[in-house]
């Protein structure tokens, strides 16, 4: 009960540091948030000493940030968030009317989502089902590929192919149902493809554990074996995609922005931008609400699916290494990438030629140009140097950090909520008001937000090992902590966080490359990636080569990830030969009550 107490108080704890920091935005970035809130009201307006001071009078600036957010505070029992300081009208209508255009987008992304991940997962399920799954190399290089495209990028496409060229769904909007579909798919083929791919790297080790030994000698059909499998991997997965929920209803601002929806992550974008403290602050405490509903349904799932294996500590482990992977993807990936990289870098990325713009690609320009004649193929690759490094730094420093925390997730679960709650925009004038411009602004930036996931992925690891029969026999046998967390918790956790972090490194380097647009790191004419892909987008139309160029790298880099990331295996336990498989199978048909058991612990 303590605990309980405990974890809640914290919780609460982390969600009012991070609701006061918001609070606190416009006086930590020292900038006048008066002179903002006219801007946002009116741009053109001069922004005389009177005008200025009559602002701050209206909106009782000169009574300092504490007693703002006191005054917030203070209205929230009474159903109040104040008014926006831009437009006047009240805040909680406006935030629910978004919340719930988000979490109807929401819904309809974690569909998507769901079936993408089943697609991904199919061909695994099936050849479990069958047991043929031994010797199957890792691969995943589709939905790698797919999971590394960005999320602005997909929903250009659909809206401007599906929408405006094919006229099949519309493109600009929220009038129905029928308004969802494209911002729906844009949104969740990324997720489902990482989920998918998370959920395939643990299925193999669930059809290895002796009760699926036990339920093919039994003849259980095939589908009854996936079910279980299922239920045994799933738990897992279940704080990542309680993170999903949250990311796909405030992290989704870029969608929102190209369907023209009144979502809630563009109701915050705005909010920031503007220093609407009322809206940006209720947004934010809504967000924070929903990570907090998210996790304990997403723990609750968990305990139903396995609960009372993981009482008694009657799991098996789930971290047998995967099968080897085929040398010639990761080298046909590397070999590709290379190539690239050595054919731009002797051309000049920043040479402009207006008699070449937009030309297609040529012998001359093998990737085309862009809007100003440069070479497409020069900025691609000079850019991929300060991208990669820049990228493997973060994905580096996250997973450590997810590591660390994730080992102690009493601590890290409230931190997750409240850091998977922040759209990344937000994170990243958070951590600008707080440091400073910089070369290490966008990496910090990026950095505070990507260990979250990773966390939450290790911490539901650890709490599935820490239940299994071989870490009770080894606890038994007297071993200490130091031990058991060197030897046994360790290894089976490492592995497949850190092929989760490989899995999310092309979008840590999009997100490094996009804060340039925020006035962080890099600004045009830089060539890297996400600059590449942002200035591109208004002419995809008519030179799509200009996008398609830098987003087919970008997937060449997640499936390069993904097939490299398949050698990162646990200590290696010796393969059975078939022979011994068909001794262990027909010894298992002889104890039908150990068989039973197994079944119900599966």
């Amino acid at each position: 009960m303590r605990s309980r107490m405990g974890a809640l108080l914290w919780r609460a704890v982390s969600a009012a540091l991070l609701v006061c920091g918001i609070g606190l935005l416009p006086w930590l970035s020292h900038t006048d948030p008066a002179l903002t809130v006219l801007k946002a009201r009116s741009a053109e307006r001069d922004a005389t000493p009177e005008v200025l001071a009559g602002i701050r009078t209206r909106l009782g600036l000169d009574a300092g940030p504490l007693h703002l957010l006191g005054q917030w505070l203070a209205g929230l029992p009474r159903g109040e968030a104040g008014r926006s300081w831009v437009s006047g009208g009240e805040v909680l209508p406006g935030v629910v009317e978004a919340l719930g255009a988000s979490l109807l987008l929401m819904v309809a992304a974690l569909g998507v989502a769901l079936v993408t991940a089943a697609g991904v997962c199919a061909r695994t399920l099936y050849l479990g089902a069958r047991r043929t799954l031994d010797g199957r190399p890792a691969g995943g290089s589709g939905s790698a590929a797919l999971a590394a495209l960005p999320e602005f990028l997909t929903a250009s496409v659909l809206a401007t192919v599906v929408g405006v060229q094919w006229g099949w769904l519309p493109a600009l909007g929220w009038y129905g149902p029928q308004w969802t579909v494209l911002p729906a798919l844009a949104l969740g083929l990324p997720a489902g493809a990482v989920l998918g791919r998370l959920l395939d790297d643990q299925l193999p080790a669930a059809f290895a554990e002796p009760w699926a030994l036990a339920a093919a000698a039994r003849g259980l059909p095939g589908r009854s074996v996936v079910r279980k499998a299922l239920r045994r991997c799933v738990p897992g997965l279940l704080p990542n995609l309680g993170l999903f929920v949250v990311g796909l209803t405030g992290g989704s601002v870029a969608v929102e922005q190209i369907f023209d929806i009144p979502g809630l992550g563009r109701t915050t974008l705005r909010a920031a931008l503007a220093q609407d403290l009322p809206v940006l602050q209720t947004g934010t405490l809504a967000l924070v609400a929903l990570a907090a509903a998210a996790t304990a349904g997403a723990r609750l799932a968990a305990r139903l699916l396995i609960g009372p294996a993981l009482r008694d500590g009657a799991l098996y482990a789930l971290h047998r290494p995967p099968p080897p992977v085929r040398g010639i993807l990761p080298l046909a990936h590397s070999l590709l990438l290379a190539a690239v990289v050595t054919l731009g870098l002797p051309r000049d990325p920043l040479a402009l030629d207006t008699a070449s713009r937009l030309r297609s690609p040529s012998a001359a320009h093998p990737f085309g140009t862009d809007a100003l004649g440069r070479d497409v193929l020069a900025r691609v690759a000079h850019g991929a140097l300060d991208t990669l490094l820049l990228a493997l730094a973060v994905s580096g420093i996250a997973l450590t950090a997810g590591v660390l925390l994730g080992l102690l997730p009493r601590v890290s679960a409230p931190l997750v909520d409240a850091v998977n709650a922040v759209p990344p925009v937000l994170a990243a004038l958070l951590v600008t008001a707080v440091w400073g411009g910089g070369p290490a602004t966008p990496v910090l930036a990026v950095a505070v937000v990507a260990w979250a996931p990773l966390a939450a992925h290790t911490s539901a690891l650890l709490l599935q090992e820490r239940a299994t029969v071989h870490l009770t026999a080894t606890r038994a046998l007297g071993a200490g902590p130091c031990h058991l967390l060197r030897s046994e918790l360790l290894p089976a956790v490492l592995p497949p966080v850190a092929r989760h972090a490989l899995l999310r490194l092309p979008g840590i380097a999009l997100a490094l490359a996009s804060l340039g647009f925020l006035g962080l790191g890099a600004q045009p004419p830089s060539p890297e990636w996400g600059l590449l892909l942002a200035e591109n987008q208004p002419y995809a139309e008519r030179a799509p080569w200009a996008v398609l160029a830098p987003a087919t790298v970008l997937a060449l880099l997640g499936a390069l990830a993904v097939t490299a990331a398949g050698g990162l295996h646990g200590r290696r336990r010796p393969r059975p030969h078939r022979q011994g498989r068909r001794a262990t199978d027909s010894g298992a048909r002889q104890q039908h009550s150990h068989a039973e058991e197994s079944v119900r612990a599966g």
